[in-house]
């Protein structure tokens, strides 16, 4: 797909790399739909197109200082939403082997139990679980995750210490591990008392 350049392009990534939040805006509107026309082409999903603009859009100010160096900036554009777009199947594709290894952990019962507890319940108790998070660890956490920014990236977004972000990090799995333990046992031991009521 041909992008239509936007006029003096150059001066607005200027502009932006010194801190434009104007011309980050202007860079915005006229981007936006190009680049989930693209995500869409790619996924044939509206929310992981929707969720690749917020992305590369987060990722193109959080390295806006660099994008005064960048000569083919529509090239760059289309590389950079290609590979957001890959990232994010890879994300899902991540999501549910996590799904599959926390059922692999579960202790062996009845295969009518195992069966009863399905992935959607799995990634419900998972996303439970972060909702918990207290507020800046959920933050990074999802940053991490989901916009799979690095330690450093966050760490700069949110004008804190890389180690600190990586604290909060360990914090937000330790908590989701045990969480998400908690309930799988509970939701365990209710099958179990469901199957000897039966």
């Amino acid at each position: 797909m041909k992008i239509e350049a936007l006029d003096n392009e150059v001066g607005l990534l200027n502009e932006i790399s010194a801190g434009s939040e104007t011309a980050f805006s202007t860079l915005f509107h006229w981007y936006r739909d190009k680049v989930y026309a693209i995500a869409f082409r790619l996924t044939k999903s509206n929310f992981m197109a929707e969720e690749v603009v917020q992305d590369i859009f987060l990722k193109l100010w959080v390295k806006r200082e660099e994008l005064a160096e960048i000569a083919a900036f529509e090239d760059y554009l289309f590389i950079i939403t290609r590979n957001q777009v890959f990232s994010a199947l890879k994300k899902i594709a991540r999501q549910q082997q996590l799904v599959l290894d926390l059922k692999a952990e579960l202790p062996s019962f009845e295969n009518s139990t195992y069966e009863r507890i399905d992935g959607k319940e799995l990634e419900e108790i998972l996303h439970q679980a972060v909702e918990l998070l207290p507020a800046q660890q959920k933050q990074i956490y999802l940053m991490s995750k989901e916009q799979e920014l690095k330690r450093d990236e966050i760490a700069k977004v949110l004008r804190i210490s890389s180690e600190t972000v990586k604290t909060h990090l360990a914090r937000a799995l330790r908590h989701i591990r045990a969480y998400s333990k908690l309930r799988l046992d509970v939701t365990i031991s209710l099958l179990l008392l469901f199957l000897i009521k039966i």
